[in-house]
């Protein structure tokens, strides 16, 4: 009967479970399995913790390249000055540039800015500083610069003043209602040249946009105030555009091009970021692999526990073979027992690698106390903090790839008792 039973009957699940349960004395491998359960678990925590911090990374690397900066920047290619010779990229037309790319279907926004870099100055402290020129509506819908959580100040109050990133105003040490002097090397134009031009501004409003490099170095003046103060009368030097679909921003080239006028130029988003995404993108696949290696080291324990098992219950699978088992039940057997062993701590690894993601704010803390400081400096990674995204996908990947090396690695070892002589196995016991 026992050669015609279904593959995986309850008397193969019946035996593998005794002897998973099996003390050492009972020539069972308890020590060996948890060894195997403990290296699988840890290894697919590994996994998954990697991925959501991979995923989250991203998520809030590119979440604040789109939630501060331009979807695609429009400017001029500019003409060459007869007398200077230096290329004049400012857009006179702006107001009707702006409309005609406003009506491209799929742009949200249109932004004239003015750009120029100049000096902040507060008491003894200096910084330099990029100044962005932009109206108040135009302001305020830039979501991670208008987020009142993370604002300080009035954002209203925008025209009576300036607003800067937390940054500048940790580095001048001032607050909402203080005076910062810009000060700027081109301009005003005399007789004797061109001397420097330095304007006072309240602060009245200070921003927190999430990426390090933005906060400590931008400052929103008002449009009009900035072209006086950049000498940029009636003219504006691009056009900010923000798009539904920042991804598919390359679809919408050719008719933002069309719409801007044959002499506009763009600048994506993707254009000033993309080599750092692709750099991710790389360091991930690498870390995807050498974790991988990581979980096939934990699941080959199961190989050896499987031989160990095997070479202990050689008198019992001799004795089970002569009763009328298969060699396919035999093989059923201790392929449970190693199959089992990966399905518990591959369930195991994604609890803990899910919570892991879930509380990594309060570890981080902790691990940050501990350590006795900054152990993450955002001057380097960009943002401020370590975030995890837990994604259906990536625990699923970590699923898969474990279960599956735990299984392979277990044929093996199965095959092998399945094919022990019974004779041979029972002879010298």
């Amino acid at each position: 009967m026992a050669g015609k039973s279904a593959p995986f009957a309850p008397f193969e699940w019946m035996i593998a479970w005794r002897y998973l349960r099996a003390k050492r004395a009972e020539g069972g491998v308890s020590v060996m399995t948890w060894i195997s359960l403990i290296g699988i678990t840890l290894a697919v925590l590994a996994l998954i913790a990697t991925l959501a911090v991979r995923a989250g990374f991203r998520a809030e690397f590119v979440d604040t390249i789109l939630g501060s900066n331009a979807h695609v920047t429009v400017y001029d290619a500019g003409e060459v000055d007869a007398v200077t010779g230096r290329i004049d990229r400012l857009i006179e037309d702006y107001p009707a540039m702006a409309e005609r790319v406003r009506a491209v279907p799929g742009v949200t926004r249109v932004a004239p800015l003015i750009k120029g870099q100049v000096m902040a100055n507060a008491r003894d402290r200096n910084a330099g500083v990029e100044v962005f020129g932009i109206s108040l509506e135009d302001l305020k819908g830039i979501p991670r610069v208008a987020d009142p959580e993370t604002g300080q100040g009035d954002i209203e109050r925008f025209g009576e003043g300036i607003a800067i990133g937390s940054g500048v105003a940790r580095e001048l040490g001032v607050g909402i209602g203080d005076r910062v002097k810009i000060i700027s090397p081109g301009g005003v134009k005399t007789a004797f040249g061109t001397t420097p031009r330095v304007n006072a501004y309240d602060v009245a409003y200070i921003f927190t946009a999430g990426r390090w490099d933005i906060d400590r170095t931008r400052v929103y003046m008002p449009f009009e105030e900035a072209q006086s103060f950049f000498n940029r009368e009636g003219a504006a030097d691009e056009l900010e555009v923000m798009v539904e679909n920042p991804e598919e921003v390359n679809d919408l080239a050719v008719p933002l091009m069309h719409a801007a006028g044959e002499k506009a130029l763009l600048w994506t988003w993707q254009d000033q970021s993309g080599g750092f995404l692709r750099a991710l993108e790389v360091e991930d696949n690498v870390m995807f692999i050498i974790l991988s290696i990581l979980v096939l080291i934990a699941a080959m324990n199961i190989t050896s526990g499987l031989i160990m098992l095997v070479k202990n219950k050689g008198r019992d699978i001799g004795i089970l073979r002569t009763m009328g088992l298969t060699e396919g039940s035999v093989l059923r057997v201790f392929f449970i027992c190693g199959a089992f062993t990966g399905i518990i701590g591959t369930a195991m690894g994604v609890i803990l690698g899910c919570l892991f993601a879930i509380y990594i704010d309060p570890l981080f803390a902790f691990v940050n106390w501990a350590m006795g400081g900054e152990i993450w400096d955002p001057s380097v990674r960009g943002i401020y903090y370590l975030p995890a995204k837990l994604q259906f996908g990536d625990v699923m990947s970590a699923v898969g790839l474990s279960l599956g090396l735990s299984f392979i690695v277990t044929i093996f070892p199965a095959r092998r008792a399945a094919r022990m002589n019974p004779v041979e196995a029972l002879r010298y016991e």
